[in-house]
């Protein structure tokens, strides 16, 4: 097995978006790649967020029931759920890189799960943030950094 990967609910979310063929391309084969290898990663927090996204925002929204079907899914990654310890570990990203609350807290899930890949858009490509290092999903693919 490789080493887990931390996924972001934007990477979720386009998987679903219709409206940005792209993005959805890209984001698919990462999913698809990292249930293959049993490697994707991703906390409570993501599951809400997506759960949101996909049945209240985007243009071509998922019945609920599908939304759901995905994130029952999706519990196969072991979430991990806010603690103590992330919230201290956030509160040290947050002021340590000067990163919006939200994406500290993502950040410090991944820490918690010892991912050192986050996939995600929000932040910088390449940033490295205690340990965990951002990539780009729509920047490169599975084959470029799993291989």
């Amino acid at each position: 097995m490789t080493e887990p990967i931390f996924v972001d609910t934007n990477v979720l979310v386009y998987r679903f978006d219709t409206g940005k063929p792209e993005k959805q391309k890209a984001a698919d084969e990462w999913i698809s790649r990292l249930w293959e290898i049993r490697s994707g990663r991703l906390s409570f927090q993501v599951l809400r967020e997506f759960y949101v996204t996909v049945t209240r925002k985007l243009p071509n929204r998922l019945e609920t029931g599908a939304a759901r079907n995905a994130v029952q899914a999706l519990l196969a990654w072991k979430p991990v759920a806010c603690s103590d310890r992330t919230l201290g570990s956030a509160w040290e990203i947050e002021d340590r890189y000067s990163i919006s609350w939200w994406d500290a807290l993502i950040v410090a899930a991944a820490r918690e799960q010892a991912c050192t890949i986050l996939l995600t858009e929000d932040l910088q490509d390449g940033q490295a943030l205690a340990g965990v290092r951002v990539v780009s999903p729509f920047s490169v693919g599975p084959g470029d950094v799993l291989d």
